[in-house]
């Protein structure tokens, strides 16, 4: 399987193309900011039309993943639904595709600010996840060591003979790995941004997604 390799708090994790995040040694597949349903909510609070393909798109993607790594436990990292009545509006189609996912498998729904309280599908709702030496939550803390999260959707861009391309990406150092968002419809935050700049070290890397994924010095 293609991916990135890297080693993390001493552990080896693998950087898949589509932003998640494998450790093998666990069997456990980690996914940020999967922001299922946003096309209807942006509906119910906007009235804008988006197409609403985007759940299905991310569902697709995240069942290709499963399936290539042969998952037994499944860390969603927080802002899984665009809000709780985004979850509670999908179609029945898209909420029987979850649960065909999440059978026979260890399924962790970490709470994040879009999400905050339990949705109504089964795993297991945490507010963060503490798996030896890791820790899985929404949002990275100050002086947090070995932590793995998501919410600020980070991307970076990449300099080209052909020109230059943005792309969502991972940024890790020593202490902490910031992952990309999953879902379909989701911007980002560019990693020289002032917030992600504070959070990382110096010698952070920015690996953008993709086949390859591509490592970089994390733009500043």
């Amino acid at each position: 399987m293609q991916g990135f390799k890297f080693d993390f708090a001493g552990k080896r994790l693998v950087l898949l193309p589509s932003g998640a995040l494998w450790w093998p040694d666990k069997s456990l597949l980690c996914v940020s900011d999967l922001h299922l349903g946003k096309s209807e909510r942006i509906v119910r609070r906007l009235g804008d039309m988006l197409p609403p393909y985007e759940t299905r798109d991310t569902l697709g993607r995240l069942e290709e993943d499963l399936r290539h790594t042969n998952t037994a436990i499944v860390v969603c990292l927080g802002d899984s639904f665009d809000d709780l009545r985004a979850a509670q509006n999908l179609p029945e189609a898209e909420m029987l595709w979850i649960t065909r996912l999440m059978a026979g498998r260890r399924w962790v729904w970490i709470e994040g600010n879009h999400d905050p309280g339990p949705v109504e599908f089964g795993g297991t709702h945490l507010a963060e996840l503490h798996e030896p030496p890791l820790y899985f939550r929404h949002i990275a803390r100050d002086g947090a060591s070995g932590e793995i999260s998501g919410h600020y959707h980070p991307k970076a861009r990449l300099h080209l003979r052909s020109g230059s391309v943005s792309r969502p990406c991972m940024l890790f150092d020593a202490d902490r790995v910031i992952l990309p968002a999953y879902g379909t419809y989701t911007g980002g935050l560019r990693s020289d941004d002032t917030t992600l700049s504070r959070l990382m070290r110096n010698e952070a890397i920015a690996v953008l997604t993709g086949t390859p994924p591509r490592p970089i010095p994390m733009p500043r």
